[in-house]
């Protein structure tokens, strides 16, 4: 598989996963998906709009745009419906995004500024594969809050993606 369609694969799983969250904690009582936690963003719906702010953050990147962000999260977050709603469009930007790439472009250098300052330099396939891991990592917070609230979450590995998605 070329770097490019691996990247695209990758782009799917994270929007399936995603949405599979979100799926999850919209069939949970509010109270339980907005309870404050002992993890680092408060609670699950918190947890996943930093992931949503970094998404957007590295997408102003791959574009040379400017992000306005100055902290890695909102100081409130948005519903879940709107949330969830906007966490669907940035995956299908990175898919089709990643489509849109050759192996010249996946190389080439990315510069910009961290939010918590200092500059950074990464190639485009970096950050993709960056933002891939990045929401996978803070999915597994989440689904710990779900264990936390009584809830057994659903798997949004990538093999269960690969059988149920790709090889159906």
């Amino acid at each position: 598989m070329s770097s490019t369609a691996n990247l695209v694969m990758l782009s799917q799983y994270k929007a399936w996963a995603d949405n599979k969250m979100f799926e999850m904690l919209d069939r949970l009582p509010q109270e339980e998906v907005l309870k404050q936690r002992a993890t680092r963003f408060g609670n699950m719906l918190h947890t996943l709009n930093h992931v949503y702010v970094i998404d957007t953050v590295f997408r102003a990147h791959l574009l040379g745009q400017e992000h306005g962000y100055r902290d890695r999260n909102t100081d409130t977050t948005p519903p879940l419906p709107e949330l969830w709603q906007s966490v669907r469009e940035m995956g299908q930007w990175y898919v089709d995004y990643a489509k849109s790439l050759n192996d010249t472009d996946l190389a080439q250098a990315v510069h910009f500024t961290f939010i918590g300052g200092g500059d950074g330099c990464m190639s485009r396939q970096e950050i993709l594969l960056h933002v891939i891991n990045h929401s996978t990592y803070h999915r597994g917070f989440v689904g710990d809050m779900m264990y936390q609230a009584g809830v057994m979450p659903q798997s949004t590995d990538l093999t269960v993606f690969v059988r149920d998605v790709l090889r159906n």
